[in-house]
This record gives structure tokens, sequence and C-alpha cells, in this order.
């Protein structure tokens, strides 16, 4: 190895190192400064305790995620006992998903004296998570709570992970062998929406897809594939847009349904955040929502509820979800036996983004 290449490698692992000392040091104060709060509402936001606007606590959540602030609850009082430290990988963008998940991770971890150390990764960065697990192994995680596409990445073929240490997922679209995973059928979710909408009137339903290598967004078109099939109605793949759950990338998919000769009558968005964009799109042509389209989306985040006309959507209890595989992840770091998938209720969510009438013209 030639001088210059040590050098290069010696510089890379003084900046992981600086790195790594940065997000230790972090403390509740600085997330407070960060979020603009006081460092109550930040234990309040991190602990699900006390009443806060959304918009608060999800501002605290960025915050956490952004500094990589990680809270050691119960272990705090246990100065030099062995911390159970957990991994928690999520994606760089935020939504109230993320929001939802961080919160039910933080709860079960300070209800199971574990530490969380929280780590962002670009979506698709197959680089950029190989390191951050390694950093995060560096730091003493025993164990790795993972959501969506994380997890597709670990199978085989992706990234390689010692199988020591054992993984949670949240909200994959199917069971994923050798990992804990807790979900909703997303695949049945989805095509009882869409009978919903077919039970309305609506023939020509548009469908925004998730992100490739999500196996939730593939779930959730098939499920949409399967209610068409059932009510007879010849699927037409031209209404189906790809998106990556981002709102932006809902605009162009919309837009570009809505400009057809013939639109559809309704549009179902893999999320709310695209949802939210559909609704955004339908606003600036100067087509009302339900009367002349209907949306769906899917989660039931804070913002179903704040835009209006208030989104139809399913709800998956992603907070609950998260406590659930993160307890069950200690379970298993514990040497404990646990069932490797757990699939809980969903629930469809009517509200005004959807008609009760047949659909227009």
């Amino acid at each position: 190895m030639d001088s210059t290449t040590g050098d290069n490698e010696k510089s890379a692992g003084q900046e992981r190192r600086a790195r790594r000392r940065g997000s230790q040091c972090v403390t509740i104060r600085d997330v407070a400064l960060r979020a603009g709060v006081s460092s109550m509402t930040v234990s309040n936001a991190i602990n699900g305790t006390g009443k806060m606007a959304e918009a608060t606590r999800q501002a605290v959540l960025d915050a956490v995620a952004e500094l990589g602030f990680a809270p050691n609850m119960a272990a705090r009082s246990l100065a030099g006992a062995d911390t159970l430290r957990i991994g928690f990988v999520h994606s760089t963008v935020t939504n109230g998903f993320l929001g939802a998940m961080l919160i039910g991770a933080l709860q079960a971890a300070a209800l199971n004296g574990a530490q969380l150390l929280v780590r962002g990764v670009t979506n698709g960065d197959s680089a950029g998570l190989a390191d951050t697990i390694a950093r995060l192994r560096d730091n003493g995680a025993r164990g790795l709570i993972l959501s969506p596409p994380y997890a597709e990445m670990l199978d085989p073929g992706g990234i390689g992970l010692d199988a020591a240490v054992p993984v949670a997922v949240v909200a994959a679209g199917a069971a994923i062998p050798g990992m804990v995973t807790v979900r909703v059928d997303d695949r049945l979710a989805m095509r009882q929406l869409t009978t919903r909408l077919l039970e309305q009137g609506h023939r020509r339903i548009g469908f925004i897809t998730g992100p490739a290598g999500h196996t939730s967004s593939a779930a959730r078109l098939a499920g949409y594939r399967d209610a068409l099939a059932a009510f007879g109605v010849q699927a037409d793949e031209s209404l189906v847009m790809p998106g990556d759950f981002r709102f932006q990338s809902a605009m162009g998919a919309a837009r570009a349904l809505l400009e057809r000769a013939a639109p559809p009558t309704a549009i179902m968005a893999s999320n709310d955040d695209m949802a939210a964009a559909v609704i955004a799109v339908a606003a600036q042509i100067g087509l009302s929502v339900p009367e002349r389209l209907a949306v769906t989306g899917f989660n039931d985040d804070a913002i179903a509820q704040t835009i209006w006309p208030t989104l139809t959507t399913v709800h998956q209890p992603v907070q609950a979800m998260a406590e659930q595989a993160l307890a069950r992840l200690i379970r298993r770091m514990k040497g404990q036996s646990v069932d490797d998938d757990l699939v809980l209720d969903f629930a469809l969510m009517e509200r005004a983004s959807t008609s009760a009438g047949p659909a227009r013209p």
C-alpha cells in the first residue's frame, strides 16, 4: 500500500470516528435547539407523553433523526452496566410514517432499558447502508431495527450481515426469512380499499406506486389488481404510474394521469404524502375532490386528517408495529424464542376525499 492510499484510509477512519464521537455527544438540549422547543418538549415527544401539536412532535423527531441523538433511557442509571444497544436505520426522507415508527421504537427501548442509536441512510444507497451498519456495530449495536427497503437490501445478493446480528423490520410487504417482521397485510388492505372505489362506481382508477424494491409497494399494487380482477374490470396498465413515496414524485404522476384524454375518476396513491400531492394537482387544474376525482392514500399519517378534503386511507398502526418489532428483537437478542412474523390489523378510514355516490364522467 502506497503512502497516499494509507493517508486516505487514515483520514477516512478519522472522519468516521469523529462522526461517531459527534453522535454520542449530542444532548437533549441540542435536539431542543434544532427543533426550536424546550428540553421538556423533546422529552415528552420521545416518550409519547404530554399534549402537543403534531407539527411540534414531528419537528422534534426530525431533529432526533438529523442529529443522530441516541437517548439512553434506563441505561443511564446503570452506569458501567452492559447497555443493550440497538441500531435504528431510517430513510433520510422525513414523513409521518418515520415519526410514528421512531416514537414506537423509543418507547419500547425505554421500557426495556435499551439504548437506540438512530442513523439515517439515503434511499437505495447500498454503500451508505453498509457503512452505517458497520458504524453501528462499532458503537456496540447488537441488533438492528429497519424500515423498508433496507431489509430487502440485506437479503441474499444484497448487503451482507453477520447472521449473529438479529434484525427486526417494520412494515415490510411480506415476511422476510431470518428476520423479525411486524406488518399489516398490505395486499389485502389495498384490495379492500380498491373494492370500496369499485363499489362506488369507479372503473377507471389510477394508481401511483411506491418505489421499486419495497416489498410493500409490490404488495399494494397486487392488491389493487386483485380487486379489479374480482370485479371483472380489465386492468389498464397505462393508469399505473411510478412514485417513490415522496410528495414531489406524485405531482408529475398525478398530472400525467389527469391530463389524459380519458382521465381516471379516482387515483389511489401508495402512501398519504403522495395522495396529498394528487389533491394539490387536482386543485391546481380546477378539478374538485371528490366530486370529479376520488383520492385515496395509505398509512393514515397526520396529514390525512389535516388536509382538505380529509383523506380516505388505510390505517396501519405504525407506532404499535415499531413497539412490537423492537420488543421482539430484544427478546431474540436475549436468546428467547419469538415468532418471526406478526401481522397486525389494519382499518379502512373513509373520509371526505372519496364520494359515496357513483363516479362522475
